[in-house]
């Protein structure tokens, strides 16, 4: 791997690795359409998914080995390396664009991915693909997924219910997920953008702690800083890539060619016949299909994907930022100051005749509105087995005050 250089896996891992469905994620783009404008960045699902089982490994490993009272068995570590390993078969093609544009726009949820990825990590299941390893039933894998990758509460691990923290921490975000593409750098490296957080740190300071009744993941209180550092990279690469306005314009062309394509499109599944907006295992080469289709009802749609291969792109026209509570007049306001000011001129937002496209886009620290590190509990030298918060204050003044803002986009 580029990344983490060379990676041994368990038999069981490589199993799973060799199904159709994981297979799938190899021709899913890991920053959807951020490659047309960072040409660098065709990295796919493929690889950070087992960038993730790998770091996931690691980070159960220095537990291990520094807290032998935790009593963390080998199965524990490979359930947790299978849930890193199958937390994002879900996703359709272009990632996220799919997930938080396509399918909010034909009515579906934005998180419909996680539960793609439960049903799919259940058809990997069936014999015909794996045959799971004598000591490990299929359910126990299955809790492992959904608890880990999708964090839906289960119950019979309260004696470890930390490890539910290591693929995908709720709680607070900081997890082996985030460190495979964020904190070691993937996609940093792929965009072309320097990065100098390091997870390798973060594992050295980790530590089990009882925290009000319970047990979490916690870390030394030194480390605050490189945490709140952790999640400004993670908003820096939002606003110069993943929310790049050429990128946006990219991503508002192919979601609206995929709207108007989904019910003509047909994928083959064992159950028969679905379309775009209700098929779960979809590809990258959907986008082909409609770019080199022949069929009148796939016109429009193949014209918008023409456009975006030619670079004709919808014309930027203007742009404005704002905190997420702000009143929709104010934001309007602004919004009409900083188009009148560009060569495009005067321009009425509520005359409907004018092709303008509107995207509302929020970029946060991973927590909405709210500062992630809140609800981080650190331990202190003297007393590594109780984890408390700590206050932003005792790090330093010149720290964020605002944790989300709103970017208002006019094309």
């Amino acid at each position: 791997d580029p990344i983490h250089g060379h990676i041994e896996m368990h038999p069981l891992l490589v199993k799973i690795i060799d199904t159709p469905q994981f297979q799938r994620l190899r021709f899913i783009k890991q920053l959807g359409p951020c490659s047309f404008v960072y040409p660098g960045a065709t990295h796919t699902r493929f690889e950070h998914s087992i960038g993730v089982s790998y770091l996931a490994g690691r980070l159960v490993e220095v537990l291990q080995d520094r807290q032998s009272e935790l009593k963390i068995t080998k199965k524990d570590k490979l359930c947790v390396q299978i849930a890193g390993l199958c937390h994002d078969l879900g996703h359709g093609p272009f990632s996220h664009m799919f997930d938080a544009k396509f399918l909010l726009r034909i009515g579906k949820s934005e998180n419909e991915h996680e539960k793609t990825s439960v049903k799919m990590f259940e058809h990997i299941l069936q014999p015909k693909y794996i045959k799971v390893h004598k000591q490990l039933t299929r359910k126990k894998i299955e809790v492992s997924l959904i608890a880990s990758a999708v964090c839906v509460s289960v119950e019979g691990r309260t004696d470890k219910e930390f490890l539910y923290e290591i693929v995908a921490n709720k709680r607070n975000g900081i997890d082996v997920d985030k460190w495979d593409y964020l904190a070691s750098v993937r996609d940093s490296y792929y965009l072309g953008m320097q990065n100098s957080f390091n997870h390798e740190r973060l594992l050295k300071f980790v530590r089990v702690c009882e925290v009000e009744g319970g047990r979490q993941i916690c870390t030394r209180d030194k480390e605050i800083f490189n945490l709140y550092d952790m999640f400004n990279i993670r908003f820096s690469l939002h606003k110069r890539a993943l929310q790049h306005r050429v990128v946006n314009i990219i991503v508002h062309m192919i979601t609206e060619a995929f709207v108007k394509a989904a019910e003509h499109i047909t994928v083959q599944s064992s159950n028969g016949l679905y379309n775009l907006s209700t098929a779960w295992n979809i590809s990258y080469n959907v986008f082909h299909e409609i770019l080199n289709s022949t069929s009148e009802e796939l016109k429009e749609a193949r014209e918008i994907l023409q456009r975006v291969m030619r670079r004709k792109l919808y014309k930027f026209v203007g742009e404005t930022r704002s905190k997420p509570d702000a009143h929709k007049k104010q934001v309007r306001t602004k919004l009409v100051c900083c188009i009148n000011h560009n060569k495009w001129g005067v321009i009425d937002l509520k005359n409907n005749s004018t092709k303008l496209c509107i995207e509302n886009t929020k970029m946060d620290y991973g927590m909405g509105d709210n500062n992630p590190i809140d609800q981080v509990h650190f331990y202190f030298k003297n007393n590594p087995t109780k984890g408390v918060k700590m206050d932003k204050n005792q790090v330093t003044n010149i720290l964020p005050i605002n944790f989300s803002e709103q970017l208002v986009q006019v094309y």
